[in-house]
């Protein structure tokens, strides 16, 4: 039975790259996929493209691709797998994206490198020309006025599919679901047709397995002397070999560090899973609620079960949009009477914003180390007194200048006391804030732009 070797090699826009290199030469793949979009980084995304048209892609996409594209391609007379990749680091410019792959691959003297972008999920002009659509948070696109930034559709496997068809080597992809960016290969070498709904929902559950990288190998999972996970620090990414059945084996490197193993593979599998039986994507509602786990010998785990229902009737949409300003301030205190001192000096802000007449939405004052997680009625129960203690005062603003403000009065702790304040930072960033609504499918159009790298 045919056999498909999957890699994942990021799991977010910051993640390591030696973990994917390390799959690139060593893991025997066919693909090798770079999950690297979250709602608000897209958004982020779009807010740089504005500034500058040809940027908005992931910020790593020049040195991942450096590392993995002299293993891109077929092996000496085929005697390796054909490795391909895909991945969604085109965030808000695929295009630009897709034109910086073809640059380093000149560079690096690879030829005939065939890459693909994937655009259509970029529907701001579809959701700005019905200001009536509700977002989540309750209020109409028409309230954002000018505060609206972006709206990107999650689209499924279409168009990966069709770059695929067309023999791309390199896929990149705007705002696609997650999981999709592991399916479309599956359906892909498969032949899967885009209803058997059995199948793409055990698909879906390798890519949802796989869709966080170095999460099911160990590393969101360790903790110390309760869930020991070894050589951390080496902590190699997951690959899944899958069959034409959708049964699949998770595994990783041999050597690598972290482990694999029923209880990794099931606290991924129920990460931001709110219904395990309706796990919703642009391309099927999945039902892993039958699914299970196998040990399949030293960090290999057999997964099965996994089923699928008909894809929902809309795609879900992230809507960015500008909600004001944060100003922030920190400073710290140390040594006996810390905790005293870092209290009356969140004292001292509150009252100072309020002297100033600072116009804020929100503010938060915590001690880090002490209140900061847990607020004050949890956090009252420790028994010792700590000797460092960091104050942070971060308020909302609607105005730049209000926000500003904030910061600087943290600042002014160093002589206007208590005593013994030091490190004192301050900070200004604009909010990208996100919400979510639904948008008809035939809104949405993928598009697949497919140049050679001469």
């Amino acid at each position: 039975m045919k056999t498909l070797r999957i890699g994942a090699g990021a799991g977010y826009s910051g993640d390591r790259i030696e973990p994917a290199v390390e799959l690139a030469e060593h893991g025997d793949l066919d693909y090798l996929v770079f999950e690297c979009l979250a709602e608000r980084t897209i958004a982020l995304a779009q807010q740089a493209r504005l500034v500058d048209p040809e940027s908005g892609y992931d910020p790593l996409l020049g040195e991942r691709m450096r590392r993995v594209l002299p293993f891109v391609g077929r092996g000496p007379d085929g005697q390796r797998r054909r490795l391909r990749v895909i991945t969604n680091m085109g965030a808000a410019n695929p295009l630009a994206a897709a034109r910086e792959v073809r640059r380093i691959a000149a560079e690096l003297g690879i030829n005939g490198l065939k890459v693909a972008a994937l655009t259509g999920d970029d529907v701001l002009d579809a959701v700005q020309a019905d200001p009536s659509l509700m977002l989540d948070i309750g209020v109409s696109v028409g309230s954002l006025g000018e505060r609206l930034i972006s709206a990107n559709a999650y689209l499924g496997v279409t168009g990966i599919v069709d770059a695929l068809r067309a023999d791309a080597d390199v896929i990149i992809t705007g705002r696609v679901a997650d999981p999709s960016l592991f399916l479309a290969p599956q359906l892909f070498e498969f032949a899967w047709a885009q209803d058997d709904w059995t199948l793409l929902g055990r698909g879906t559950l390798v890519g949802h397995l796989l869709e966080c990288a170095g999460q099911i190998s160990g590393g969101y999972f360790a903790d110390p002397g309760y869930k020991d996970v070894p050589d951390l620090a080496r902590l190699g990414f997951p690959l899944a070999e899958v069959d034409e059945l959708g049964h699949a084996v998770i595994s990783k490197v041999a050597r690598s560090g972290g482990r694999i193993d029923t209880a990794t593979c099931t606290e991924q599998m129920i990460y931001e899973v709110h219904d395990p039986a309706a796990y919703l994507t642009p391309d099927v509602s999945a039902d892993f609620s039958a699914v299970a786990f196998v040990a399949d010998g030293l960090d290999r785990v057999h997964v099965a079960g996994a089923d699928g229902h008909a894809r929902p009737a809309t795609l879900k949409v992230s809507v960015g949009y500008l909600d004001g300003w944060i100003g922030e301030g920190q400073i710290a205190y140390a040594g006996p009477g810390a905790l005293a001192r870092a209290q009356l000096a969140r004292e001292v802000v509150l009252e100072r914003l309020k002297l100033m007449g600072v116009i804020y939405e929100e503010v938060r004052a915590e001690l880090m180390g002490v209140d900061a997680l847990h607020g004050a009625e949890l956090s009252s129960h420790a028994r010792n007194e700590p000797w460092e203690v960091r104050l942070r005062v971060a308020a909302r603003c609607a105005d730049r200048a209000e926000a500003v403000r904030v910061g600087n009065e943290v600042e002014t702790l160093y002589t206007n006391g208590p005593y013994g304040g030091g490190g004192a930072t301050k900070s200004l960033r604009q909010v990208v804030a996100v919400a979510s609504l639904y948008l008809a499918r035939d809104a949405v159009t993928p598009q697949v732009h497919l140049e050679d790298a001469s």
